[in-house]
């Protein structure tokens, strides 16, 4: 059976927001589950939108440093890190989780 991922409607992510969600995505530690709590996107198709968005040889180096990063998969973190970011980050725009 193979996965098929639906493409992402590009239309319902504004520039600002796609930047984000790059950004977030090669922030080691910063989880998919988090893009997916504030964007609504599943790790497949944040893996779909940094393909498309990204230069193919960017988007290897991306791919390659997430297979290995265990910071980005929760199931793979430290049970001792129970929150999305660091307890020392200052606020950033356009941010849901660092305004609570």
């Amino acid at each position: 059976m193979k996965l098929v991922i639906t493409p992402i409607e590009k239309e319902h992510l504004s520039e600002a927001q796609i930047d984000r969600i790059i950004e977030m995505a090669w922030e080691d530690r910063t989880p998919f589950d988090a893009i997916q709590y504030q964007f609504g996107l599943t790790e497949a198709e944040v893996k779909v939108l940094m393909k498309k968005e990204l230069k193919f040889s960017s988007y290897k180096l991306w791919r390659a440093r997430v297979e290995h990063c265990n910071t980005k998969h929760t199931s793979k973190r430290s049970a001792s890190i129970d929150r999305f970011k660091c307890n020392r980050q200052r606020a950033i725009s356009n941010n849901k989780i660092s305004k609570r």
